[in-house]
């Protein structure tokens, strides 16, 4: 059974999240928390978040051991620019240069780790 969380709009851009999600992806819950609290990048907090949110509605099940579980995906998506399209400041010889405010989706799925 899978259980899901996710975080839409964070103010981070992907390129930086995606790390963070390369190193929890096939981790068991408790060691991927583990990971995520040693690594301090934004990233690894706003998905250190998420994890605890799919614990939390997977926990809501009371067939489910929470300690068996495996992250089975770590996503993270580009979102839209913070107020829909790039800002602009002044660049050098009349130019001006864009500032673009960058969002990102971030989705985890953890599910039963099964015994074969």
């Amino acid at each position: 059974m899978e259980f899901r969380a996710s975080r839409r709009y964070a103010h981070i851009s992907a390129k930086k999240a995606r790390p963070a999600a390369d190193l929890i992806r096939g981790l068991g819950v408790n060691s991927a928390l583990e990971v995520l609290r040693v690594n301090q990048t934004r990233g690894a907090a706003m998905f250190r978040k998420v994890l605890a949110s799919a614990i939390a509605n997977a926990s809501q099940n009371d067939a489910v051991d929470v300690n068996n579980l495996i992250v089975r995906e770590a996503r993270v998506d580009e979102g839209p620019l913070i107020h829909g399209r790039p800002r602009f400041r002044p660049g050098a010889m009349g130019r001006a240069m864009p500032i673009r405010r960058r969002t990102a989706h971030l989705k985890l799925t953890v599910a039963e780790l099964e015994d074969n």
